[in-house]
């Protein structure tokens, strides 16, 4: 605090004087007072209010991509369940389909235009029909009920030789695998 009374450059001088004497004290000969730069001002609003809408666009932009990613998630996850649960409505059909295509094995009247139609519908679905009869055996699209001995596959595996249940694939992933006999 500066003395109101005291009107005169004896506190500025004083000031000076301490300033040099403390350079002096700390051997600080060498410094070059202009140089030291001291921010007296703090910094502008314009400033801090410029920082701070960089930082609220940045936390918007994060929000807005994680919304982004949880809408995308949320989206793939009910497409999986309305699969998930239009497969299970198809599977609860295929008993239906095993006896239109024994009726129609047997000879049946009337029985074909169902099952074809029946069969349009659940294909425009996504549900595929198995045709295995003379290919590889394999086990994730049937199961082998029936073994018999024969040449086999040219590469000395199993091939199916007879269908005895249709086996189905709903959208790419097998729904029930076909019972199949199997020659080699």
């Amino acid at each position: 605090m500066t003395d109101p009374s005291n009107s005169g450059s004896e506190p500025d001088d004083h000031n000076a004087t301490e300033f040099e004497e403390f350079v002096q004290e700390h051997e600080l000969d060498d410094l070059d007072v202009d140089a030291v730069v001291v921010d007296a001002e703090p910094e502008s609003e314009v400033d801090v209010l410029t920082r701070e809408v960089a930082q609220f666009k940045d936390t918007t932009l994060r929000l807005q991509a994680d919304f982004e990613n949880y809408r995308k998630r949320v989206t793939a996850q009910q497409a999986d369940e309305i699969d998930r649960a239009a497969g299970k409505i198809v599977e609860s059909l295929l008993p239906v389909l095993d006896a239109c295509e024994a009726a129609f094995a047997h000879g049946a009247d009337g029985v074909e235009p169902i099952w074809s139609q029946l069969m349009g519908v659940l294909q425009k679905q996504g549900l595929e029909a198995l045709d295995l009869t003379d290919q590889p055996f394999d086990p994730a699209l049937a199961d082998a009920v029936v073994h018999e001995a024969g040449d086999g596959h040219a590469d000395g595996g199993p091939v199916v030789s007879d269908v005895l249940r249709t086996g189905y694939r709903w959208k790419g992933k097998t729904l029930r695998p076909a019972m199949v006999k199997v020659r080699g």
